[in-house]
């Protein structure tokens, strides 16, 4: 008897080991984390000659060649006003967060994935850049999606009780507040005009020194956005295909 005491008492031990040592495991850094996936090749583009390199709207940071832009929205099937703006925004952000690396292509293809580039619900961007649609996500009341309790007293979403991702970046209106830019130089961040979505989105991939041209910065930086595998794996897949249509950096 005392053998069979001494018996359980130790597989007890060894369990009770086992366990701890599984729960460390799981919670050090990286074990929960989403499998890398390679950054898709950054797509080429030509900008306009003697564009200047500042900061702030669209109109006058680094824009598109006007023949390059027409010819890459009709070889992507992106809406020229979007691709305009996709273009603009990666390169402030990377003039603004140095060493990023983000190519236009990886913030169009959130743009894709997360409104059809403005066009959710039969929507269509405003040569301004605005959403002719309100472009508002579902309530995250918690059934089937985050519970995240009203943060702007439905001031972006219309939603007094439940917060709702808006605009064609689809944001949440906790997280616009801190990472809303103003894109187009009117003095406002609107997450429903597509400058200053686009740029706020280019700028939250970047964030926390984020090197975009690596497996893990580009992972990192996609999952921080939404933190789904299967997201990764489309808005990989679509930026992957949207270089393959418009030509790769060089």
């Amino acid at each position: 008897m005392l053998r069979v005491k001494r018996f359980v008492a130790f597989s007890l031990f060894v369990a009770c080991v086992s366990a701890a040592f599984s729960f460390w495991l799981v919670r050090q850094p990286g074990a929960e984390a989403s499998p890398v996936m390679a950054a898709p090749p950054r797509a080429a583009v030509k900008l306009a000659a003697g564009a200047p390199g500042i900061t702030t709207a669209v109109n006058v940071t680094s824009s598109p060649d006007a023949q390059w832009l027409a010819d890459a929205a009709a070889q992507t099937d992106i809406p020229l006003r979007a691709l305009q703006a996709y273009v603009a925004a990666a390169a402030t952000a990377n003039i603004s967060n140095p060493g990023c690396g983000i190519g236009w292509n990886t913030v169009a293809a959130v743009g894709f994935v997360e409104s059809g580039h403005g066009s959710h619900g039969g929507g269509t961007l405003s040569p301004a850049g605005q959403a002719s649609g309100s472009i508002v996500g579902p309530s995250l009341n918690g059934a089937g999606f985050a519970a995240i309790p009203d943060t702007d007293g439905g001031a972006l979403d219309g939603d007094p009780r439940w917060d709702h991702a808006v605009g064609p970046m689809q944001f949440i209106p906790s997280t616009w507040r801190l990472a809303g830019r103003d894109g187009n130089g009117d003095g406002i961040a609107d997450p429903f005009n597509i400058d200053d979505a686009a740029l706020s989105a280019a700028d939250y991939l970047c964030g926390h020194g984020r090197d975009l041209t690596t497996a893990q910065g580009w992972t990192d930086a996609v999952y921080s956005y939404n933190q789904s595998d299967a997201y990764i794996r489309q808005v990989r897949a679509q930026a992957t295909t949207y270089a393959a249509k418009a030509g790769t950096a060089r």
